[in-house]
């Protein structure tokens, strides 16, 4: 398959329609390109920034630092596929007690190419505290309700079709029936998935409806250039004026190629609540709250793994079809979340003989994950010139994650597991119903904890009080011109659900104000 017009990768470089190669002997390698907005990043909010800018009549340039990979090249080969589609091999530390490990996606399409789709609003409540408590303009959930559907709808928003869902699935749900918990039908980016259980590596059907093949088309539709294989070292500003950014395209080897500078009235920034203030760091913004890289979020996530006497086959059907949302109040949520056995194994505390036996149980297994609505709050530093983030898990919810671990165990033995493995160092297996005992009773200590999570957030905190917030309600970067924020870093406060939607409704609010902007500047 061709690659789509409009779509560029490293060795396009530096053939791109309207590149002027400058000419001066020390800088030959040096390109330079021009458009009314330079979105950088492709994702959640990158990608549709870029579409509804260049729906709306701007001239859009996307900047992603992964590559392009195509629907077609999506396979089960995990290894491959994280290497090609992750940050650093999908490994990656905030540090603290205990460090929580994060995966970000670095490819076109973002980290939606390589999510389980998951497509919820931003509850109510949480929308009613950003309006509340930090003065988010026009943020309510009836003046949201527009724009998740125009979301839902470029998204095929929607519940699977039943023959998809697995029996790891459905025995979560038979579980929370029998406990008599609320559990609802999942909602995913989808379009008749077939329930390949290959989110995590890329949609192998194009069934998921990734920025990759909705919102990244269309922009190529109405003229949008994507550039992959780019890395934005910073962006270039005069006085408190952004003007564009500067950055170098990346090899095949990860090495540094030619450098590029994009010019353009209007900066996006879509890197994730990482990269965004690391790359913001780098260029020496500072806003008038000192808050940059602070306020971050990270939905911590547990997992355990359920042995059953009967087989589950979990790598058979769609990943969660189903949430347990009895206790979102406490601020945790429970789904099944199936793994290859090469990623499960590396993370269960079995060596040797002992871990040769338990996988053998692979076709047994049901992982069931819990995610956490955190109360506590970290930063990003940058660390010769790289982002680092810094996390310390507060008591209150390390108490929280072993209460829900425990209820999420107490469902699982409801259904029949004989054994489940704890993501506590050191805490025996549960062999039955009454272990579970010992969770309420006997503390668990922080450092044996297990954390892992994709959902970073809150380092670009919009709002309006410039003393508290980075930006303002429609991302704009407080004191300095030209600079716009459409990703995670722009929640006030983590929002309970998967965040993806939530991106994506803030990326369209944003771009309908800087099309406002330019629409006013043509009239003038």
């Amino acid at each position: 398959m061709s690659k789509p017009e409009g779509l560029y990768t490293r060795e396009d470089w530096p053939r791109i329609p309207g590149a002027q190669v400058r000419k001066r002997r020390f800088r030959p390698d040096l390109v330079t390109l021009d458009c009314d907005v330079v979105v950088v990043g492709s994702g959640a909010g990158g990608g549709v920034m870029a579409a509804e800018l260049a729906e709306g009549g701007l001239d859009v340039i996307v900047l992603e630092e992964g590559g392009y990979h195509p629907t077609e090249s999506f396979t089960p080969n995990a290894a491959d596929m994280i290497r090609k589609l992750y940050r650093d091999g999908g490994a990656i530390m905030a540090l603290g007690a205990p460090p929580v490990t994060y995966s970000e996606g670095r490819c076109v399409g973002g980290s939606t190419t390589i999510n389980g789709g998951m497509t919820w609003k931003t509850p109510d409540r949480i929308l009613e505290r950003w309006e509340r408590e930090d003065w988010v303009d026009r943020i309510l959930p009836d003046e949201m309700a527009r724009i998740f559907a125009r979301v839902e709808r470029f998204l095929s928003a929607g519940t699977q079709d039943p023959w998809t869902i697995g029996k790891d699935n459905r025995l979560l749900k038979e579980g929370a029936d029998k406990k008599g918990w609320d559990v609802l039908d999942n909602i995913r980016n989808q379009l008749h998935c077939a329930g390949t259980n290959n989110c995590a590596f890329g949609c192998p059907t194009a069934a998921k409806r990734s920025t990759l093949v909705t919102y990244v088309p269309r922009a190529m539709r109405f003229g949008a250039r994507v550039l992959a294989n780019c890395h934005v070292e910073q962006v270039v500003s005069k006085r408190k004026r952004v003007t564009g950014v500067r950055g170098h395209v990346v090899r095949h080897d990860g090495s540094a190629g030619h450098e590029f500078v994009v010019r353009a009235p209007v900066t996006v920034l879509s890197a994730g609540a990482i990269h965004t203030p690391g790359i913001l760091f780098r260029s020496g913004v500072r806003t008038p709250s000192g808050r940059l890289g602070q306020n971050l979020s990270l939905h911590p996530n547990v997992k355990v793994t359920a042995l059953f006497d009967e087989e589950i086959r979990g790598w058979e059907g769609v990943h969660q079809a189903y949430q347990v949302r009895e206790f979102q109040k406490e601020g945790l949520v429970f789904a099944a979340v199936n793994i290859p056995p090469s990623v499960a194994a590396m993370t269960l505390p079995y060596y040797g003989a002992e871990l040769r036996e338990i996988m053998a149980g692979y076709d047994r297994m049901l992982i069931a994950g819990m995610l956490l609505e955190d109360t506590e709050t970290g930063r990003v530093r940058n660390l010769a010139g790289k982002p680092q983030a810094f996390y310390q898990l507060s008591d209150f919810d390390a108490g929280r994650l072993v209460h829900g671990t425990a209820l999420l165990c107490e469902l699982l033995f409801e259904v029949g597991a004989k054994r489940i493995v704890l993501p506590f160092e050191g805490v025996p297996d549960l062999r039955c119903a009454d272990d579970v005992r010992r969770l309420y009773r006997e503390p668990v200590e922080k450092a044996s904890m297990e954390l892992v999570t994709v959902h970073m957030m809150g380092t670009c905190a919009m709002g309006g009080d410039r003393t508290r917030h980075v930006c303002d309600s429609y991302g704009r970067v407080y004191d300095t011109e030209g600079l716009v924020v459409a990703d995670a870093s722009l929640f006030p406060s983590p929002i309970g659900v998967n965040p993806m939607e939530t991106i994506m409704a803030l990326s369209t609010r944003n771009a309908v104000r800087i099309l406002d902007g330019a629409l006013a500047g043509v009239r003038a």
